[in-house]
């Protein structure tokens, strides 16, 4: 693991993030064959201490808010590239992550990287669902709806109906 300090972030706190999911899902090994890339067009979930690290490093209007289907909580996941601060909207749904760089992911070193992300290998084909599934749970308590609530405020947006 790198040992260094970016945007005022120590990259040795990707040990220290403490949550029981990194455990449950561990991280995969770094792989660009197709499998992998494709997963990195639909963005990753993180979760709530993820979200509030980018928030935190100036990344809150790169995040897209994705809605539960009841519309009782929200999850903050990078957006597709179009959807930046806002929505998520279906529509731009085919324009990948907003992080895809030509040269793959540009936040994959940062603690900010999303759970979901870390976890996704071709070798762990069918197994993302149960993680995806488990980072909804994350954030559909007081800490996830509080940095939804923030983040609505940073990008002069409200809930399309109250929140539980």
């Amino acid at each position: 693991m790198v040992q260094s300090c970016i945007k005022g972030i120590n990259l040795a706190t990707m040990e220290v993030l403490k949550h029981p999911l990194y455990h449950r899902f561990p991280p995969s090994e770094s792989c660009s064959c197709r499998i992998c890339r494709s997963f990195c067009q639909r963005p990753g979930w993180p979760l709530v201490e993820e979200a509030r690290l980018a928030m935190q490093e100036g990344l809150a209007d790169r995040m897209m808010l994705e809605f539960s289907p009841d519309f009782s909580f929200g999850i903050l996941a990078p957006a597709f590239k179009g959807n930046e601060g806002s929505f998520a909207l279906q529509i731009l749904a085919a324009h990948s992550c907003t992080f895809l760089g030509e040269s793959g992911c540009t936040i994959f070193n940062f603690p900010y990287r999303p759970l979901e992300c870390r976890f996704c290998h071709h070798s762990r084909m069918g197994e993302g669902l149960v993680c995806h599934l488990s980072i909804a749970k994350d954030w559909n308590t007081s800490k996830g709806k509080r940095l939804v609530k923030r983040w609505l405020q940073v990008m002069g947006l409200e809930y399309p109906l109250p929140l539980r």
